[in-house]
């Protein structure tokens, strides 16, 4: 008798998510049967290659979830609000990669280095993936949390601008392609004016202007000053290390670069800390990769890391003030471990658990 495996939806596969993680699913080991690629009806009759198969991409409707057993969805926060319970009910196991579900009570919010058994528990038949700035982050912290005891987290990202979407790489390129060669960034304002109404475009997600600059503003307003992806980062954390009261606190940039988020990271534990031990800590984690020494050169940096799955952590160092406080600074993929390969991994898990 043939085996068993269960058939697979991706929802949002012509994206720029989407198209990760059919690269992803042709490089992992095949635990799918079907591969049913779906996306809006402007996208349907494309022709799309998974598992070395060409496929064509099918309309998002409600009869494309027949016959699938897991069904990932890669497409933005209200079309994940609609569609998820309704494959949901139709028996379908739903990873969402969208922050529609992320802090509800009953959808388990999972990172399967940290805590895969909660992914079992799914009330409403929908597991949640984190925001890409809290993966780059959470395997790091998490791993050290189990040593030493983590009681508080105070981080600054340096978010790749691929992290509001296609419009944010495009407004990268254009506007390095109109500032490239010249003397800008000398005076004030002198960036924002060559650039015009380009640095202000309807369809670019930044404020100012991201060539020659930082941004310090990351997602929507909200309230009281802080954006809503330094929240997604504090309650995320606290959901994902089930720790409720953890004091988090974060601040969000944009940087002008095309993928890959770093963090630069203040940790304090309960426990007083050694940086050998840190060190031994996060050589052995899943998910992480030691680079650290920096009088070598050998530190993590976007460029290195861009492409690659691991969250890579250098400039490890103890506090001069605080014994129990460890700095850090991590990268990591915004497209690969921060989007589709977490929810590739959750999806494989929750395979497992289909009769062979």
């Amino acid at each position: 008798m043939s085996e068993h495996r269960p058939s697979l939806a991706v929802v949002g596969a012509t994206g720029a998510i989407g198209g990760v993680m059919l690269r992803i699913l042709s490089q992992h080991a095949d635990v799918w049967g079907e591969v049913r690629l779906v996306a809006s009806p402007r996208s349907a009759g494309r022709k799309l290659t998974v598992r070395g198969e060409e496929s064509e991409v099918l309309a998002l409707t409600e009869d494309v979830f027949d016959g699938v057993d897991v069904a990932l969805f890669l497409v933005p926060d209200e079309v994940s609000a609609h569609w998820a319970p309704i494959a949901a009910a139709k028996g379908v196991v739903v990873i969402d990669d969208s922050a529609a579900f992320r802090l509800d009570d009953d959808v388990p919010l999972v990172v399967p280095e940290i805590n895969a058994h909660a992914a079992r528990l799914r009330p409403r038949g929908i597991v949640a993936s984190p925001n890409c700035t809290t993966l780059s982050l959470i395997v790091a912290v998490g791993a050290l949390h189990a040593e030493f005891g983590l009681r508080e987290l105070i981080v600054s990202s340096y978010q790749a601008v691929s992290g509001a979407g296609r419009d944010g790489v495009a407004a990268l390129r254009e506007q390095l392609a109109l500032v490239a060669g010249t003397e800008l960034g000398t005076q004030p304002g002198d960036v924002r004016r060559a650039l015009g109404d380009d640095a202000a475009a309807a369809d670019s997600p930044f404020a100012a202007p991201i060539a020659l600059n930082v941004v310090p503003w990351a997602g929507t307003d909200a309230g009281d000053g802080w954006s809503s992806e330094e929240i997604a980062i504090r309650e995320e954390c606290r959901k994902v290390l089930g720790m409720p009261d953890l004091k988090t606190t974060a601040t969000c940039v944009y940087v002008p670069v095309v993928a890959t988020h770093s963090m630069s990271v203040h940790a304090r534990f309960e426990n007083e800390v050694a940086v050998a031990k840190a060190h031994e800590i996060l050589a052995t984690a899943p998910g992480v990769v030691l680079f650290d020494s920096p009088a070598s050169g050998d530190f993590p940096t976007p460029s290195d890391v861009v492409g690659t799955d691991p969250t890579w952590v250098g400039r490890v160092r103890r506090s001069m003030d605080d014994p129990h406080v460890l700095e850090m600074f991590l990268c990591g993929d915004n497209l690969r471990k921060g989007a589709a390969l977490n929810v590739a991994q959750i999806a494989e898990s929750v395979a497992a658990e289909f009769p062979r």
